[in-house]
């Protein structure tokens, strides 16, 4: 692993500190991009507003019309946390605009596939449906918004998905990555674009005189859930975005939120009153996410739509069984993507890409699993499972400066029989594909990502921000630290440091328990699911962590810089 350090604008940094940022913050905010204070101001007034997201004049119209009308709106959903998120907050928020009948349903993963397909607009026909609403999806649905209109029904696409070459002809289409569209930042996530349309959609109701203006009603209490939805999605932490998840935490440390949130919250052992994003990536999301992977995202959507704590709790331990089902399965296949790639048993790994296909593949772990072999081999990495006799899923991963999405849009260009579907953002994508063309599919991928990219992308480097003075190692500060909003493209800090390790040993049978010195101080350390022994002296990369229990602080090592020295034993 080599260490980067991450580049600062020496004068940025003075410049925060003159207006009375902290000497820490001033650097680290410098080195993520902050040139003035006003991008720290976290307000909601200065939230981007709708008016300059293309087609959410017409989205307000259809939905406005279908309120006034009674009509039954149905929620098409997705099966990752951003999709439950943005179900749940349409569901609600329509709800408090007046709504009299909305409903969510989400494409089960095996038998639908993805997105607003035919088969999901006649299930929805079958329960009445008026209006169809996708949320975090519907920007690919060709087929499924032709189905709709030969059945007279009018269709609301509300997506942040990279578009393909040609757009759905749907009734309105809000996506701000679609050609044309003004609106500033590119980065909601699909739960930020629908809280957007509600946003517009109150001020709309507002101005025709619905309501008088003290009885407006509020969508902020729907901020905690577009919160979630937005750090799970990993979409890039602007400051629009930083806006919109700073808010929703600010809410759940004063306890409002869904009952169910609370009691995820509360089966995590995390405390509401300093719940941070942290908390929300790899606490919240995952056990919400198991339920799309392994069951029916339904009891995601229901555990964050309810008012029921008794329903609330049933949903709640649903989730969680779901989620150990899923780490079972995740331990599997990790093993045997591990092994395959190891006796090198096909032609799927190169200097370059990782693509992988076994027949006892959940397609609902595979991402995960590309997450994790991206992650060991700092390479692209796509991982396939069986869809049915015929056709294999397959969810990609990719490393800075690949673009995923992109490069599956220029293999369909080479090959363009070679897809049934894709699609995605630059970091993770996703395939749909004949089993027959998987090595066509590795081929093409290692050829296309070989001609476009650096050949130093594949180096492995962690960026970090440099050596942390050792007034600066205490408890507050990684209290502070954590209270921050931290997240895709607005890293949370990484420090490094010359390290001695005084002893170690293994907790949990996965993880290390270390007491080391830093700069002059005795500390306890972990390292996160690693087994391997430790150098006793060495360049390590760390995080600060706050331990609630012991109101101190505690150091999370995260890598170390060769080369080695002798590596001590663990206990």
């Amino acid at each position: 692993m080599k260490f980067v350090l991450r580049p600062v604008l020496e004068r940025t940094m003075d410049y925060l500190q003159t207006k009375g940022i902290h000497p820490l913050w001033s650097r680290l905010y410098a080195g993520r991009g902050i040139k003035d204070l006003h991008e720290l101001d976290l307000n909601l007034k200065h939230l981007l507003p709708p008016d300059s997201l293309l087609g959410i004049n017409q989205a307000v119209s259809i939905l406005a019309c279908a309120i006034k009308s009674s009509k039954v709106i149905c929620i098409i959903g997705d099966y990752d946390c951003d999709g439950a998120t943005a179900a749940a907050t349409a569901i609600l928020g329509l709800q408090i605009l007046g709504a009299k009948s909305v409903f969510a349903m989400v494409p089960d993963r095996k038998v639908d596939g993805y997105g607003l397909t035919p088969i999901l607009v006649d299930r929805a026909l079958s329960k009445g449906a008026e209006v169809l609403v996708t949320v975090d999806n519907g920007i690919a649905s060709l087929e499924g918004v032709r189905h709709a209109h030969k059945h007279k029904l009018q269709v609301v696409i509300t997506d942040h998905h990279l578009p393909g070459h040609e757009l759905p002809l749907a009734d309105a289409i809000v996506n701000p990555n679609q050609p044309g569209c003004p609106f500033p930042s590119k980065n909601l996530a699909g739960v930020g674009v629908i809280f957007y349309v509600l946003v517009a959609l109150r001020q709309y109701l507002r101005k025709v005189g619905d309501w008088e203006h003290h009885e407006t009603p509020k969508l902020d209490h729907l901020l905690p859930l577009v919160a979630l939805g937005t750090i799970a999605d990993l979409v890039k932490l602007d400051q629009n975005n930083r806006c919109l998840v700073f808010q929703g935490l600010k809410r759940i440390h004063q306890g409002l939120m869904p009952i169910g949130m609370k009691l995820l919250l509360a089966a995590t052992k995390t405390n509401f009153r300093q719940a941070n994003t942290q908390d929300f990536g790899y606490a919240i999301a995952p056990r919400i996410n198991a339920a799309g992977r392994m069951a029916n995202m339904a009891i995601g959507i229901e555990c964050l739509t309810t008012n029921n704590p008794s329903l609330a709790e049933k949903c709640v331990l649903a989730l969680e069984q779901a989620n150990q089902h899923r780490k079972t399965l995740e331990i599997s296949m990790h093993q045997t993507a591990l092994e395959a790639l190891q006796n090198a048993q096909l032609h799927h790994m190169s200097d370059q890409v990782i693509s992988l296909f076994a027949e006892s593949f959940h397609p609902g772990i595979i991402g995960i699993i590309a997450s994790k072999l991206k992650e060991k081999y700092h390479q692209p990495a796509f991982i396939f499972a069986p869809k049915d006799d015929t056709l294999i899923v397959g969810s990609g991963r990719s490393i800075p400066g690949i673009h995923l999405r992109d490069v599956l849009d220029l293999m369909s260009k080479k090959l363009p029989n070679l897809f049934i579907h894709f699609g995605g953002h630059a970091m993770a994508a996703g395939c749909t594909i004949q089993k027959t063309h998987f090595g066509l599919f590795h081929d093409t991928f290692l050829e296309t990502v070989s001609s476009q990219c650096d050949k130093t992308l594949f180096n492995k480097m962690m960026y970090t921000d440099g050596h942390l003075d050792p007034e600066f190692v205490r408890s507050d500060i990684a209290l502070g630290l954590a209270q921050e909003v931290w997240g895709q493209g607005f890293d949370p800090p990484v420090f490094q440091d010359s390290i001695k390790i005084l002893s170690q040993r293994l907790v949990g049978d996965k993880h290390l328990k270390v007491k080391l010195e830093l700069g002059g101080k005795m500390l306890e350390g972990i390292w996160f699911n690693r087994v391997k022994p430790l150098p006793s002296f060495a360049t390590y990369a760390y995080r600060l962590l706050h331990n609630e229990w012991t109101q101190s602080v505690q150091i999370n090592l995260l890598a170390v810089q060769s080369p080695l020295v002798e590596s001590n034993k663990v206990a």
